[in-house]
Parts: structure tokens; C-alpha cells; sequence
């Protein structure tokens, strides 16, 4: 075991505040952001435009991309895109609906992995992982207390449902 092993430091939410660049917390320990690809950020705002429509009627819902999610003092996340069913707060606390993840080959340990374990125990009802090198999605839903791959595209929000085809972005699309 090494010595940075054997010392651990433990952040919490208020010395984050004070970090330069882009940075996530996750139990006190933080995880530097790289700056996204630009076929993130594509398929990104394409995903921001098929659940907004998708949401249409779904008044009380509202989708944000890259806002800071601050779950207990040791730990904020900052998902790639949510889904949140509340008022709009002054800042997110609470579990969204919906949390899309644009998987980067070099993050995605962390995606598939401590995020998927983070948001299943936080309650995030589903979690999207979009890989655009595969051009592929995977949809969880949770079901009791774990996440179970789903498999329709029905999705069921407070006081509404929607039907998301997540490949939809996709489609006629040139990807790299």
C-alpha cells in the first residue's frame, strides 16, 4: 500500500468551491473534468432537443445540461444532462428523474462503474450511458434497489410518461 493510500485526504463540498477548473466530488475525494470532445457536445445538444420534446407535455419536468448536483457535503456531481421533475431550485439537492452520461473512452471506468453505483444509491430513477464511439445507448432503470437494463422507451416522470428513443440521435448522423 502506498502512502497516499494509507493517508487518504477527504474533501468536502466547501474547499471544492474554492477549486480552480472543473472538478467532481465524490465522497471526499475528487475527480478532475476534462474538457468534452466535440462529438460529445454534439450529440449532447441533440440529446437536450429529443427530451424536450419528448417532455413537451410534461409540464413540471425540465431538462438541464452540466449543473452541478450537490448530494451530501462530500459530494457533487456534475452529470452531462438531467432530467429533474420539481421546481426549479436554487440548487440541485435532490435526486433527478433522469441523468444521461455522454461516455468518453478515458471516463468511462467512472461512468459505468462509481457514477452507476452513486446514482443507484442516490435513487436517480434512470441512467443513460450514450457511447458514441459505438454509436450505441444503455438505459437503466431502477428497480427496487438496483438498476435493471430496461428495455422499452417508455419512461414514467412525475405526473407523466414520454416515449424516448434514445438512438434517435443517431441516426443520420456522421460520427467519427
Amino acid at each position: 500500500m502506498g502512502l497516499a493510500e494509507k493517508y487518504p485526504e477527504r474533501y468536502t463540498v466547501e474547499h471544492w468551491k474554492t477549486w480552480e477548473g472543473d472538478w467532481e466530488l465524490i465522497e471526499g475525494v475528487p475527480y478532475a473534468m476534462a474538457s468534452p470532445r466535440p462529438i460529445n457536445q454534439v450529440l449532447l445538444s441533440d440529446l437536450v432537443f429529443l427530451l424536450k420534446v419528448a417532455l413537451k407535455d410534461c409540464r413540471n419536468c425540465a431538462v438541464a445540461v452540466e449543473l452541478d448536483w450537490y448530494i451530501d457535503p462530500y459530494t457533487v456531481v456534475r452529470p452531462d444532462l438531467i432530467v429533474f421533475c420539481e421546481d426549479i431550485p436554487e440548487r440541485l439537492e435532490s435526486a433527478p428523474a433522469l441523468v444521461v452520461e455522454v461516455v468518453s473512452p478515458e471516463y468511462r471506468q467512472r461512468d459505468e462503474g462509481l457514477k452507476f453505483e452513486l446514482y443507484r444509491r442516490e435513487g436517480v430513477r434512470y441512467y443513460v450511458l450514450v457511447y458514441p464511439d459505438e454509436k450505441r445507448v444503455k438505459i437503466f432503470e431502477l428497480v427496487g434497489k438496483g438498476y435493471e437494463e430496461k428495455k422499452d422507451r417508455l419512461f414514467l416522470f412525475e405526473g407523466c410518461k414520454a416515449d424516448i428513443d434514445f438512438e434517435e440521435v443517431f441516426k443520420g448522423r456522421a460520427l467519427p
